[in-house]
């Protein structure tokens, strides 16, 4: 694996290694690398879990790490992120982690740097670290995806986590289900009616509603939302007793989630965010093996 940009890239074979050693290193494995690399995390969008989550991944495996901040780069005066990268590549940078607002941004830069590439999130594309996160969370709690019914609630058409995670937990063998108002489905099968799927779900996971992607396409009051496409109280009482909660955060207490169910004892919501640093060490660990 010499890049990470996309979920579709990996086989499924890739996937279990990941997730393999991103639990041996949260049973304390150490890093294995044996040169000394340098990494930067380019952040075009605001982020807490994903950026933090990367530099403490960084730290944990004894990286360079240096830093760059977007708001005073030379893309504000017209460099292109190609250049950019080409920049970094050229002072000796390893490998990059980027967030970009721009769909498919990795396809002007693999296969035209040496600097490894992974995506920390592309538009409304792709998020493959949260994915594996999150299939990490899921495998540990179940021990196996193989017919484990995920539920996907709320704002689909924008979210990148609901198309990563939808492709690559078929290809593991779940039965992967969207909820979401119709106007929020994009090219997604939906369903428009939560209290259907709630008993049937061993996995509940809810998502961010984007209000700065909307462009006022679909109108809720916070309200209105919660109890329509919210986990509620009473729809946590009607789950099964062995499903969990999930949320790629942040989330909005009392919109897409009840603020009592956020740390409830099913919710595995910051027990994402901790697997999270796993993960990403993991993935660091593969690409820059590949290169020694």
């Amino acid at each position: 694996m010499k890049n990470l940009v996309s979920m579709k890239e990996l086989s499924v074979e890739e996937i279990m290694a990941l997730l393999e050693q991103a639990h041996a290193f949260r049973e304390g494995a150490t890093s294995t690398l044996n040169k000394n690399y340098t990494m930067a995390n380019l952040f075009f969008e605001p982020s807490t879990r994903t950026k933090m989550s990367f530099e403490m991944a960084e730290r944990k495996m004894q990286l360079e790490v240096l830093p760059f901040d977007a708001g005073f780069s030379s893309t504000l005066k017209g460099e292109t992120l190609y250049d950019t990268v080409k920049v970094l590549e050229a002072i000796g940078i390893d490998a990059l982690v980027i967030r970009h607002e721009q769909n498919n941004f990795f396809e002007d830069l693999v296969g035209k740097t040496k600097v490894a590439i992974i995506n920390g999130g592309d538009g409304t594309g792709n998020h493959p670290t949260q994915s594996l996160l999150d299939l990490l969370t899921i495998w540990q709690e179940f021990g196996t995806f193989q017919d484990k019914v995920i539920t996907i609630v709320g704002d689909i058409e924008h979210s990148r986590v609901a198309r990563s995670n939808a492709h690559a937990l078929t290809r593991l063998g779940a039965k992967v289900q969207f909820v979401c108002p119709p106007e929020w489905q994009g090219e997604f099968e939906a369903i428009h009616d939560f209290d259907e799927v709630i008993e049937a779900s061993d996995a509940i996971m809810m998502l961010r509603v984007q209000h700065e992607r909307h462009n006022g396409n679909g109108s809720f009051s916070a309200e209105e939302y919660h109890q329509k496409f919210g986990l509620t109280l009473d729809r946590e009482r009607r789950m099964k007793d062995s499903a969990i909660i999930m949320h790629p955060a942040p989330f909005n207490r009392d919109v897409e989630i009840a603020d009592e169910l956020v740390e409830c004892e099913r919710s595995r919501i910051l027990k994402q965010t901790e697997n999270g640093v796993f993960i990403r060490m993991a993935v660091i660990e593969m690409i820059l093996k590949g290169r020694e």
